[in-house]
């Protein structure tokens, strides 16, 4: 009788607080749920932080892309009166991005916009068209794609809000490069609203172009001023894709914030009522372990 008591005694002592039941092994326990709960609101607590970082770098952006938006409008006056007679046998392409991530599918969008466009090339005139990259993420993903057409990259560009002296290296390196081309394509995210935006490719003319088209052969010019004027123009329409494409990103980053910290809240409230029931469980069970070692006793 009393060894029956002992035994009733030691299988009616109360499981620790958090422990899962004994018949749901693949149960999570309440300190695995806890230590979850923990590092969720973490990462929340980091999220709200960049979302309001990005949001604050957004007007700056804005402003500077408007502000970039007349260096492009200068190269629509120039271009609308040097058409080319022939059209273009080989295509330089200059996709714009930036080497930091964590705002959704912004560098993916221009990456597939190159590569479409690449596709055309090859169905129209030329299979071997050169591309250059600025910004290390489309890089990684064109290198994967199309790697035989990588002739260029660039990195630690557009850290901050890019300016003009930025666009005019890329420009120069461009130019002294050994890349043949007869027409320059800028892929760059165009912004459309706060909360939204497209992939977009601007046109932009070399200097043989200029100098064979019908508006510049009425006037005389020396060599230098139009292979000035092309790198110039070249320039110019790197520093608006660059500005605009800026915004675009703290407008994708922010966006991307947000909903990380929509889904954080969320799952924080999923893990607190797993939380509550578990402990609530588990309190029960200790309950039961008392009052049955007490009616044994």
């Amino acid at each position: 009788m009393f060894a029956r008591r002992t035994l009733a005694r030691i299988s009616s002592q109360p499981s620790p607080l958090g422990a899962a039941p004994q018949n749901a092994r693949n149960m999570a326990t309440l300190r695995e749920i806890e230590l979850r709960l923990k590092s969720v609101r973490n990462i929340e607590k980091i999220t709200k932080s960049m979302k309001m970082i990005a949001s604050t770098k957004l007007a700056k952006a804005q402003r500077a892309m408007q502000s970039g938006k007349q260096y492009g409008l200068a190269n629509s006056v120039v271009f609308e009166n040097a058409t080319a007679e022939n059209p273009a046998k080989r295509k330089l392409f200059i996709v714009v991005s930036s080497d930091k991530g964590l705002c959704g599918g912004i560098h993916s969008s221009v990456s597939k916009a190159t590569r479409r466009a690449l596709a055309d090339e090859e169905n129209v005139v030329d299979s071997d068209s050169p591309v250059m990259v600025i910004g290390d993420k489309s890089k990684a993903q064109l290198s994967r794609a199309v790697p035989q057409n990588l002739a260029l990259t660039f990195n630690q560009i557009g850290r901050d809000i890019p300016t003009f002296a930025d666009a005019a290296g890329v420009a120069d390196l461009i130019v002294k490069s050994d890349a043949k081309y007869d027409s320059i394509a800028i892929v760059y995210n165009k912004f459309v609203s706060a909360i939204s935006y497209e992939p977009a490719i601007v046109e932009v003319l070399n200097e043989n172009t200029l100098k064979e088209s019908p508006g510049f052969k009425v006037y005389e010019m020396e060599d230098d001023v139009t292979k000035d004027l092309a790198e110039f123009s070249l320039a110019n329409a790197i520093y608006a894709a660059l500005v605009e494409a800026h915004a675009c990103e703290q407008s994708a980053r922010r966006n991307a914030m947000d909903n990380a910290s929509k889904n954080a809240s969320d799952m924080i409230s999923s893990l607190t009522m797993q939380y509550n029931r578990g402990r609530q469980a588990a309190i029960t069970n200790e309950l039961v372990d008392i009052i049955t070692g007490a009616s044994a006793l």
